[in-house]
């Protein structure tokens, strides 16, 4: 019974100074950060839908999906005839591109380039490094990533993310 109290003050303790760390980390940095330092849901939609669409209109069953900077899920649409396998696909693309900060495209032909860079795709078990993941850069700010999964080729599912980042207005 004391030790679950010991315990308790430990993490008590322990969760007071990270809130303060936090407290002191938040008012240092908000001096510096842009107007907008985040991707709004207002954009996240659209953008994800636009590429749908895109796809749709090319004849393209696919997932579509828009994280944060820091790899969280904002906005998510699939065709009701995308394969199972492309919502994971466009998640992890979306994720690849706000993790590293580039077209996930760019990162597959720097790695097929210098295999000795493989090593990169075990870096964490979400990044999915083939091409259709943009990221989404606003007033040179990254602040997340937008994924395709299911156009038969990455330059397929990577056109229809550039024309989500060009339905908001978010060219790369």
């Amino acid at each position: 019974m004391r030790r679950h109290y010991r315990f308790r003050r430990d993490l008590l303790v322990k969760s007071l100074c990270f809130a303060g760390f936090m407290l002191v980390a938040g008012t240092s940095s908000a001096a510096s950060l842009p107007q907008q330092s985040y991707l709004p849901l207002e954009e996240a939609l659209p953008a994800a839908s636009a590429a749908l669409k895109k796809c749709t209109s090319d004849g393209y069953h696919v997932s579509v999906s828009v994280v944060d900077r820091g790899g969280n899920l904002l906005a998510f649409v699939r065709h009701p005839l995308a394969g199972p396998h492309t919502v994971a696909s466009s998640k992890g693309k979306a994720f690849t591109a706000s993790s590293m900060g580039r077209p996930t495209a760019g990162l597959a032909n720097m790695i097929a380039d210098k295999p000795f860079l493989d090593g990169l795709r075990d870096m964490d078990q979400r990044l999915v490094i083939l091409g259709g993941g943009l990221p989404v850069v606003i007033d040179d700010t990254h602040l997340g990533g937008i994924g395709v999964g299911g156009a038969p080729g990455g330059h397929l599912d990577e056109a229809c993310a550039q024309a989500g980042l060009d339905a908001i207005g978010r060219n790369q």
